[in-house]
C-alpha cells in the first residue's frame, strides 16, 4: 500500500488528476492504513484454520500395507487427493505420501490391480517427500509446490498437523488480493477511514 502511495506521489506531476491530488492529501496526513497483514506474513497454520476439515484425523492417512484400492476409496470418501502414508504400528512414523497421480501412473497405466497392490509399492517415499511446517510462509509453500510440481503437501510439526493443497494456497492468495483491491477501492472513493 505504501509502495502504491509513493508511486502515485511520484507520478502526480505528470498525471495532474483530481484522484491523485486527493490521494496525495490523504498520504500526507498519514491516513493510509497499511493492509492488516500481507501475504508475506501469512502462514500455513492460518490457511489450515480456514479449511473446513481443520481437524487432523484418520481421514488424512493410510498405512504402507493397506491396499491401493482401500486408500483410493478412503480418498474418494473424504474428497481428498492424497494421503500421508504411515508405517504399520507406528502412527508417528511417516513412510511417504500417496496421491491420485501415484494411483494413475503406477497402477492404472501399468494395468496393475488396485486390490492386490499395496500402498507401500506405489507411494512417494519419505526421503523424497516435500513437507512444510505450520509456520512456513504461504509464498514459500506455493513456490515449493510449483517447483516440485506437486499439489499436496503434508504439514509436519514433529507430527502430522494437516495437509494443504495448491487450491488452499491459491484461495488464500486470491482472498488476500481481493481484500486489498476492496481497500483500495474504498480509499479511492473516500470511504476508507
Amino acid at each position: 500500500m505504501q509502495l502504491f502511495a509513493r508511486a502515485l506521489k511520484a507520478c502526480q506531476e505528470r498525471l495532474r488528476i483530481p484522484v491523485v491530488q486527493q490521494l496525495h492529501k490523504y498520504t500526507d496526513n498519514a491516513l493510509i492504513v497499511e493492509s492488516q497483514k500481507g501475504m508475506e506474513n501469512t502462514t500455513v497454520a492460518e490457511v489450515l484454520m480456514t479449511k473446513e476439515d481443520g481437524k487432523v484425523g484418520s481421514w488424512l492417512w493410510c498405512k504402507t500395507d493397506d491396499t491401493v484400492y482401500d486408500a483410493v476409496k478412503h480418498m474418494a470418501r473424504n474428497n481428498i487427493g492424497s494421503l500421508v502414508v504411515l508405517k504399520p504400528g507406528d502412527e508417528q512414523m511417516i513412510a511417504g505420501i500417496v496421491t491420485e497421480r501415484d494411483y494413475l501412473q503406477k497402477v492404472i497405466v501399468k494395468d496393475r490391480s488396485s486390490k492386490y497392490t499395496r500402498v507401500g509399492e506405489i507411494m512417494t517415499e519419505q526421503n523424497k517427500l516435500v513437507t512444510v511446517t505450520s509456520d512456513t510462509n504461504i509464498y514459500q509453500a506455493m513456490r515449493l509446490m510449483s517447483e516440485n510440481q506437486i499439489r499436496h503437501v503434508p504439514v509436519i510439526d514433529g507430527r502430522i498437523v494437516g495437509m494443504i493443497s495448491i487450491v488452499d494456497v491459491v484461495r488464500a492468495v486470491v482472498d488476500q488480493q481481493s481484500n486489498e483491491v476492496n481497500k483500495l477501492n474504498e480509499f479511492i472513493k473516500g470511504d476508507y477511514y
